[in-house]
């Protein structure tokens, strides 16, 4: 976690950023997107305004609180100091997402465990639970099919393993000073992060089942739903990358905006290559 020696010659300053509303601003888009989604589990028609509302919120967020944080950064303000901050930041955030997951990754295969072995502890569930996997064996098969693991979900694995390998090659070409590889690999990255979310929205259209189909599309629609609305903050945010890029915000020895997005990015990489095989091919 050593910040480039770049900043060395700022080392003893402490910079401290100025109160923002943006982290309250940021709570109220997820909570109104939370009430939405919520609307819309019960069939209410407010909730897909309401969640439209929660989108727009957070997307003036993050238009707000990049921009406060590229001001500062272009301004000079940040050093050593911030810059230790930063990563250490993005490390715990990163953190913090791998336990999210990991809640959901949990309910999974406790679910999918009481519903394949009808275990005297499924009443943890809900009293009067009954088997509703579809691979739940003989007697037990629910009229849920669950979407074909070796269709769209294996092309979109290799569409986020393929972003990996161009965003890893973008960082090359900024790590060698060859700008052009580097915006040309941040768009092949954005290009194949539309199209898996695309790809991922026609799946859902043509899936047999909804979230309402018992613990098994509760379990599935959130791990992917989820893991979708994060591919789509990291689209975001590699934009805004690449437009920073355009801009010549970067050099070989300070770019740590580009290295948290790729972080995060390959982050979500990993978690789609659980996602591929514990929820669609297991």
């Amino acid at each position: 976690m050593q910040a480039p020696a770049e900043y060395a010659a700022h080392a003893d300053v402490y910079y401290v950023p100025p109160p923002s509303i943006w982290p309250i601003v940021g709570s109220v888009a997820l909570l109104t997107l939370a009430a939405g989604f919520v609307m819309v589990l019960h069939q209410m028609a407010a909730g897909p305004l309401l969640m439209a509302l929660g989108a727009a919120i957070l997307l003036v967020m993050l238009c707000g609180w990049f921009g406060a944080v590229i001001r500062e950064s272009l301004s000079g303000k940040y050093d050593a100091q911030v810059d230790a901050s930063f990563r250490w930041g993005m490390v715990w955030f990163i953190f913090s997402e791998v336990m999210f997951f990991a809640g959901f990754f949990g309910a999974l295969f406790y679910a999918r465990n009481v519903a394949l072995s009808m275990l005297a502890d499924a009443q943890l569930l809900w009293p009067g639970f009954t088997a509703a996997w579809p691979t739940a064996g003989p007697g037990m098969k629910t009229a849920i099919t669950p979407v074909e693991a070796w269709g769209i979900p294996a092309f979109n694995t290799l569409v986020l393993l393929s972003s990996g390998a161009t965003l890893t090659w973008a960082h090359r070409g900024l790590q060698r000073g060859r700008p052009l590889q580097l915006k040309l690999g941040l768009a092949l990255t954005i290009a194949l992060g539309v199209l898996f979310i695309g790809l991922q929205i026609h799946e859902y259209g043509a899936a047999a089942f909804t979230i309402r189909d018992g613990i098994y599309g509760a379990t599935f629609y959130l791990l992917t739903g989820f893991h979708g609305f994060h591919v789509l903050l990291g689209t975001v945010m590699l934009s805004v990358v690449l437009m920073r890029s355009l801009a010549g915000h970067f050099t070989p020895a300070r770019h740590f905006a580009f290295v948290a997005v790729a972080w995060y990015w390959h982050f979500v990489d990993v978690i789609w290559l659980l996602l591929f095989i514990f929820v669609y091919c297991l």
